[in-house]
């Protein structure tokens, strides 16, 4: 069993094939998705994709790109919206992003803290994209890690191994995407090695970032397969305990049963 813990079903051109797009995923042993809330109107996009298929599971947050638009968003909104579907199993995705800095840097640390608080208060998973801000983004969920622990995820991690060897104090899981497969990501290959095996997750964040040997086009699901074989490969364990692995990782980590 293989699980893309983090794609985006509601982006087209997956959204408007979604149902050959899950199929072609399941031909190749990926069993459940977790596809990503970005706005509001994301949002709406996945709780209909939710009722309508039964191994997809979604979040609620905002991500940083778009903190700007929603400067206004409670804490009280997020807990209110993860309510609306018990399908929805995180927060997120949300975190800093200094490399585009599409919205303002002020706004965008108001907005993941108020994410982090919503995690605090419903014990769901915080989703977390870090972009060019690896000392705040740790400062901030060390900060509030000591005031009250939460279930922390790195999605798409592509930070320094010592940014990741921090971050394990906290707990957190880490997520590899395509770009581990790139031939200029050695340094990251490193870091997935030395990360235990218990805290690993794989995605697609499709239908961006399709991994070797499809970089370039369109990402999907199914393409996660090239993935798993690749970390496999680094990590030199066998694929299919691998796959299992990384899916009890996704399970435990979101209290599933599944």
């Amino acid at each position: 069993m293989i699980i893309d813990s983090h794609c985006h079903l509601d982006y087209e051109p997956l959204n408007s094939n979604i149902k050959s797009v899950i199929k072609r995923a399941e031909d190749v042993g990926v069993k459940y998705f977790l596809t990503i809330c970005t706005t509001d109107v994301s949002f709406l996009k996945i709780l209909k994709i939710l009722k309508e298929n039964k191994n997809v599971f979604g979040t609620y947050g905002i991500h940083p790109h778009e903190a700007s638009n929603f400067s206004n968003l409670s804490t009280e909104n997020i807990i209110n919206n993860i309510s609306k579907d018990n399908k929805i199993i995180g927060i997120g995705e949300t975190g800093l992003d200094f490399y585009y800095e599409h919205s303002d840097r002020k706004i965008q640390k108001q907005l993941f803290l108020r994410h982090i608080h919503a995690c605090q208060e419903s014990s769901k998973t915080l989703i977390v994209h870090s972009r060019s801000a690896e000392n705040e983004t740790y400062d901030i969920l060390s900060s509030e890690y000591k005031n009250k622990k939460f279930k922390i995820l790195m999605h798409c991690y592509t930070g320094s191994k010592t940014f990741a060897h921090k971050l394990l104090d906290l707990e957190c899981y880490f997520s590899a995407s395509g770009i581990v497969t790139f031939k200029n990501s050695k340094d990251l290959s490193e870091t997935f090695k030395s990360i235990p095996k218990n805290r690993i997750l794989i995605e697609t964040d499709s239908p961006y970032l399709s991994p070797e040997p499809l970089r370039g086009k369109t990402n999907e699901p199914s393409h996660l397969i090239h993935t798993l074989k690749y970390m496999s490969k680094i990590r030199n364990e066998i694929e299919e305990n691998f796959s299992l692995q990384t899916s009890e990782n996704f399970i435990n980590l979101f209290d599933l049963k599944i």
